[in-house]
Parts: C-alpha cells; sequence; structure tokens
C-alpha cells in the first residue's frame, strides 16, 4: 500500500519531542545567518540573494536531471528584480519559465496559493506544451488519458516501480485539501509546514511533469513565510542536489510508509540545518567583495580600475592581461599596464609567476586580504 492508500491519509502525525531538538537547531542558525545579513547594506544582501536564488533555480533543476546555464539564470532573474549586472546574457524561455516560478513563490510568498497559481507555475515550466519531445497536459492537473503517474529507474523492461501516484479521478479533491491547509494552518512553524506540503505535493503528483521543481517551490515559499522576507540567503535545493540519494531513499521510504512522517521531517530539517551553514560557502564571495570595497573605497580607484575589479569579482574566468584590460575598460595598452601596476602596488592586484608577454594578474583572495591586517595598501 502507498501512503495515500491508508485510512488515516492525509492526517499526517509527528513525534514533537523527537523533532524538537532539531527545529530548535534549525531556527538558531536561521536567525543568526539572517541576522548576519541583515547587518550588511542593501546592495550586499541584494547580490547575496541574487546569488542564492541563482543556485536555487540550477540546482532545483539539476535534481531533475535538466542542466540549465548558470549565468543565462543569473542574468534572468537580475533582470526581473531590477539588479544591473556587468555580463547580461541573452536567456532562452527554459530559463525564463523556472526563473518566473521560483520568483513568484519567493518575491510573492504573502500571497495564497491557489490551483490557479499552481497551474500558472507549470505553464511558465511548460511553454510549448511539451515536456522534451513528448506533448503533455498543461496549465491543468493530470488526465486520466495519460495514464498512471510512475516514478521508475532501470532499463526498458527491467524497471524498478518506486512509486505510484494516486489515479487522476482524485486529483481535485486531493489538491483542495493541500491548498486549503497550507494557507489555514497557521499555528505550525513554517520551517515544518515546509517539509510537510513538500512531501505531501508529490506525493498527490498532479502533474504529468515538473511536480519536483514545483514542490521545492512550495517549499521555499513556505520558507520565504519563515524568514518573513523575500531575500534568499540559503538554498534548499542546492543541500537537495547534493543529498540526491537520501533524497530520494527517504521520499520513497515514505509514501511506502505510514502517516506517521516523524522519519521524512527528521531528515528535512537536518538537509535545512545544512543548508543554512553551506549558505556560507555560496556568500563567501559576496562577502569578500563587500570586504575589499571597504579596504578600497577610502582612497578610491579610478573609473576603469573600478569597472575592471568588478568584472573579475563577477565570474571572471581566467586571469587578467594588458590587452584584456585594455579591451575591456577600452584604452591603451600604456593606460592598462599603467592601471594594473597601480593595483599591484596597492596589493588589489597580485602578479602571477611568468613575465613578457605572458604576464597576468588575478585578485588578492579573501585569505590574502584577512592576512594582510589593513589590508588593500594605499596610494
Amino acid at each position: 500500500m502507498w501512503i495515500y492508500e491508508k485510512k488515516d491519509w492525509p492526517n499526517f502525525t509527528w513525534d514533537d519531542k523527537a523533532l524538537a531538538s532539531l527545529l530548535a537547531e534549525a531556527r538558531h542558525r536561521q536567525g543568526r545567518l539572517l541576522g548576519k545579513m541583515e547587518a550588511l547594506g542593501f546592495p550586499i544582501r541584494q547580490e547575496a540573494s541574487l546569488n542564492i536564488l541563482t543556485t536555487d533555480v540550477v540546482n532545483s533543476s539539476a535534481i531533475e536531471g535538466e542542466r540549465l546555464d548558470t549565468d543565462e539564470v543569473r542574468s534572468s532573474i537580475a533582470r526581473r528584480l531590477g539588479i544591473p549586472l556587468q555580463n547580461d546574457k541573452p536567456v532562452g524561455r527554459d530559463v525564463e519559465g523556472i526563473v518566473e516560478m521560483m520568483l513568484d513563490a519567493t518575491q510573492n510568498f504573502d500571497q495564497a496559493l491557489t490551483a490557479e497559481r499552481l497551474f500558472d507555475w507549470h505553464a511558465a515550466l511548460f511553454p510549448t506544451g511539451r515536456s522534451g519531445m513528448h506533448r503533455i497536459t498543461v496549465g491543468a492537473w493530470r488526465p486520466a488519458e495519460a495514464g498512471p503517474m510512475q516514478v521508475v529507474s532501470g532499463p526498458i523492461g527491467h524497471e524498478t516501480v518506486h512509486y505510484e501516484a494516486p489515479e487522476a479521478s482524485r486529483l481535485d479533491t486531493e489538491m483542495t485539501k493541500l491548498l486549503s491547509w497550507f494557507e489555514t494552518d497557521l499555528k505550525l512553524d513554517p520551517v515544518l509546514k515546509a517539509g510537510i506540503a513538500h512531501l505531501w505535493f508529490v506525493t498527490i503528483h498532479p502533474f504529468e511533469d515538473g511536480n519536483g521543481r514545483i514542490a521545492r517551490a512550495i517549499a521555499d515559499m513556505a520558507l520565504a513565510r519563515a524568514d518573513e522576507t523575500s531575500s534568499r540567503f540559503y538554498s534548499m535545493s542546492r543541500q537537495i542536489e547534493q543529498e540526491r540519494k537520501a533524497y530520494y531513499t527517504q521520499l520513497e521510504r515514505q509514501q511506502r510508509g505510514s502517516v506517521d512522517i516523524t522519519s521524512w521531517l527528521s531528515w528535512f530539517l537536518n538537509c535545512f540545518s545544512r543548508a543554512v551553514v553551506n549558505a556560507e560557502d555560496t556568500l563567501s564571495s559576496v562577502l569578500f567583495k563587500a570586504e575589499l570595497w571597504n579596504r578600497i573605497n577610502p582612497d578610491p580607484v579610478n573609473e576603469r580600475q573600478r569597472l575592471i575589479i568588478n568584472r573579475m569579482l563577477d565570474n571572471f574566468k581566467g586571469h587578467m592581461t594588458t590587452s584584456k584590460y585594455a579591451k575591456c575598460a577600452k584604452c591603451s595598452s600604456d593606460t592598462a599596464l599603467r592601471d594594473m601596476r597601480e593595483l599591484v602596488a596597492r596589493n588589489i592586484l597580485i602578479q602571477n609567476p611568468g613575465g613578457g608577454r605572458s604576464t597576468s594578474y588575478r585578485l588578492i583572495t579573501a585569505e590574502e586580504l584577512e592576512q594582510s591586517g589593513d589590508g588593500v595598501k594605499r596610494k
């Protein structure tokens, strides 16, 4: 029997005592991270949120085996949030759709989650009405003619069925219960609600495709309500991608089990805590950028140098050379060389080993900046 075939479905239960310490620890780490980010200026928080949203979108698709171009995702999010980028990139429809869904879930987290809103998300994910080469029903629950919705693995003819979703005739009733609970149970901690909603939605599996990505968007919406802010500073999708095997194991175990979901919620809370802890790695580049400019700004660099430093901080590929500098800054090679020598003298750029035509430069690292005490040397 699948979990939805149990007589007490979907009246989930869990052991509050078993989860209390996990929830308290998760909330403590979440509060520390949000407090740390709140202490930073708005531009830094905005850039940090852009990085996390990009990570969230890319990893949510990666869980389903779809690889998105990170720069396209970043450009799409930045344009929608009004954040200027040094390197804006044209964006495809596949990227625009999932970005639109994720931003609606996290930026408009205080708006009600309804069937129509989910239909809009689904239509955004599949703008051509196809999943790969196959035509699917878009913007509506999966129809009966689509057949049984199964999660399978293995070669054709020797598949392993990990899960089979409820039949299509039940979807209206099942989704009405879920959406009503999501909007009316206000006493439940939002982090727990995120874990329950995620499990509940993927168990119903109401669409022909895209259920995993939409489930994670719903969870992110609940977590945004927990944070009480549309700014995102940690990524559950990134953490789930890193723990994908455990994620699917936990889902299958629960979907084959009872409505006591203590085990699932325990895993979800631990995953959430790890996502918050690991967010510091994702945000380290933003924090380094803020610290570097704090050291530079008392004795400002010129506009060309500012442009190049920002370009090198923004996913610049390779090292800087005189010719690259001159091209990016639209200046002569002599001016480029003079600018770079000033930045080297100020300990902002570090010359790499080698010389002559192969001379190249890199930015000072976060570790070097920290070890340098007062940091960047003045002119």
